[in-house]
């Protein structure tokens, strides 16, 4: 069985439609309603250098679904008993409700060992729904590229960035304005993708995979905001080609 080895984050709790039971993490700030709270760690942990690093919010945590749903955990279970490759358990840095502020200010806390032989990326959601700017947006996930290149040795080829996925096709998301969700996802993506391009690092677009949820609930988890296994495991056929090239 995969076990995930989560790289301890300072945790802050969020209530926006009040409290919610324990799961694995919780947001750090004002966020997509969190469905999560521990106690805070100590900062400053060190984790010694492995195969699979993930960065992330909510989407890269898994909220509201099983642990061995997660995307990067579907990832190297599909590295594993598909093309027979030996890989480690991936590690997380992800919290749900996090920006790319919490997120870069986790990883500089916790310094993760590099390096790891491939690195991901997929942050941005609570940007937008908290209406922060896009000019911050792009300095801070060119920031974490930066950090990400390193943990990844210094090799922009094995980093790997995912687009934020559309939540307004989610029956939380249907209660705002969907098309205004939907282009200023767009016009966030716009902003990684060129991102990605200028490091030269690898892309992956989920958020039209993502956007088959609006006719198709199994692809929903069961808060009704964040999405389900099912849609993960998309994702991780979506990475997994990529992936074996690095890791071979």
């Amino acid at each position: 069985m995969i076990q995930v080895r989560l790289i301890p984050a300072i945790a802050v709790i969020i209530l926006i439609w009040g409290s919610y039971p324990s799961l694995v993490r919780s947001a750090g700030t004002t966020g997509l309603p969190p469905r999560a709270s521990t106690p805070s760690p100590t900062a400053g942990t060190y984790l010694a250098a492995g195969t699979y690093l993930a960065l992330g919010d909510s989407y890269t945590i898994g909220e509201s679904v099983d642990p061995a749903d997660r995307y990067p955990v579907q990832a190297i279970r599909l590295l594993n008993r598909t093309d027979h490759l030996s890989c480690q358990d991936p590690d997380i840095i992800a919290v749900t409700g996090w920006t790319t502020g919490n997120l870069l200010d986790a990883v500089t806390r916790l310094k993760p060992a590099a390096p790891y032989r491939i690195v991901s990326l997929l942050v941005g959601v609570n940007n937008q729904y908290q209406g922060r700017s896009q000019a911050e947006y792009r300095d801070q996930f060119a920031a974490l590229l930066q950090k990400s290149i390193l943990l990844a040795g210094n090799d922009p080829s094995h980093v790997l960035v995912l687009s934020i996925p559309d939540y307004s096709v989610t029956p939380f998301g249907r209660t705002g304005d969907t098309s205004f969700i939907a282009a200023q996802i767009d016009s966030f993506n716009g902003i990684n993708r060129s991102v990605a391009a200028d490091y030269k690092v690898h892309y992956i677009d989920v958020t039209a995979e993502s956007r088959k949820a609006v006719s198709d609930p199994s692809l929903i988890a069961i808060d009704g905001l964040h999405f389900s296994g099912k849609e993960y495991g998309r994702w991780a056929q979506l990475m997994e080609p990529w992936l074996k090239e690095m890791l071979q």
